[in-house]
């Protein structure tokens, strides 16, 4: 559930020094250890591990992966960002927000997924975004929600300064909808479900109307990437292998165990995966990455980040941060490069290189 909540500029701002002290090894390596938290695309994850996907993999290349649980979301990325783990799950927007913008060079190895419906903006009142002018509503101010909502009433020809914000934990969200001062939210899956069943409910917007904008990734430090790229291919080898495991009929038995892992049922976890994009081939995804509609998409995540204080307390404009594509295409400062989409790995994989 925790997995959009973006941390503080000052969060991220504090984790720049212990990234500064704590640089990767330039040495090879033999042992890495990734992070997860709960969410519908990432729970591959704890399913290979358990499967002993992870252990076939790190043995084709001699090397030891570790799968690490974090129980909250952004700590599992402050700690990814203090150099305490080698690559966690994380959003596209919050990989901007928290390892780029501490100073932490991060490479998205692998983009599993994009929000297909998963989020959502719903109201017991209105009938359509328009009508939420000088409305209040509630959501976790600064996350995926906030960025979804603002890209709603931009489409809808409408601003924030037209709504009020309040700031509302994803824990009580579904509690608060429930009351009756509160008309509208915006939350994400499973939490958007809940809401969506409540009595004269409507959703007015979700993320399908602005599909391959909230990404789901795999993120690693590109440094120990770099030194290790054994480390990568090993990754993307666990990922797709895990892909083919959970398609159709025969993937049933996986599918049930990543619902158990995340707390739901399979007729929950397969709606979930219905209103995900999941990039089960990985041409698919190099196909994604590849394409310019990605670097448009980055730059209106980069927009919102600056102007709402993500990319920390120095950044001047939002080319403070450089962002790296396929083919050599960046945003921003291209000496301050700190977050690169590279579809190398999941090319290998695409092209049977693993």
């Amino acid at each position: 559930m925790l997995r959009r909540l973006i941390a503080s500029v000052a969060v991220a701002a504090a984790l720049s020094s212990a990234a500064i002290v704590a640089p990767a090894e330039a040495a090879p390596k033999k042992s890495f250890e990734i992070a997860w938290t709960i969410y519908v695309g990432w729970m591959p994850w704890p399913y290979a591990a358990d499967a002993g996907i992870v252990k076939k993999w790190a043995d084709k290349y001699g090397i030891e992966i570790k799968v690490t649980q974090i129980n909250d979301y952004v700590e599992s990325i402050n700690q990814y960002t203090a150099g305490k783990f080698d690559g966690v799950t994380l959003t596209n927007m919050d990989a901007l927000t928290i390892p780029a913008a501490g100073g932490v060079d991060t490479t998205a190895i692998i983009v599993g997924d994009f929000s297909n419906g998963n989020d959502g903006v719903v109201s017991k009142t209105a009938k359509s975004l328009k009508e939420l002018k000088g409305k209040s509503i509630n959501l976790v101010e600064l996350s995926v929600s906030h960025y979804l909502l603002a890209r709603g009433l931009e489409a809808n020809g409408l601003s924030e300064k037209d709504v009020k914000v309040v700031n509302t934990s994803d824990a009580d969200i579904v509690g608060a909808f429930k009351a009756p001062d509160v008309e509208q939210v915006v939350t994400w899956n499973p939490l958007l479900a809940e809401v969506k069943a409540e009595p004269g409910a409507t959703e007015l917007f979700d993320s399908s109307k602005i599909p391959g904008e909230i990404i789901d990734t795999l993120g690693v430090n590109t440094e120990t990437l770099k030194d290790n790229p054994d480390f990568g291919k090993a990754l993307v080898g666990i990922w797709y292998d895990t892909m083919k495991a959970m398609e159709g009929d025969a993937g049933k038995e996986a599918r049930e165990a990543m619902a158990k892992l995340s707390g739901t049922d399979l007729a929950g976890f397969d709606a979930q995966l219905a209103a995900t994009k999941l990039f089960s081939k990985a041409g698919d995804a190099v196909a994604f990455v590849e394409s310019p509609a990605l670097v448009k998409t980055m730059d209106l995540v980069r927009s919102f980040s600056f102007e709402h204080g993500l990319l920390g307390e120095g950044a001047k404009s939002k080319d403070a941060i450089g962002v790296g594509f396929a083919g050599g295409k960046t945003l921003g400062d291209e000496k301050n490069v700190k977050l690169r989409f590279d579809p190398t790995f999941m090319k290998m994989a695409a092209d049977g290189k693993l």
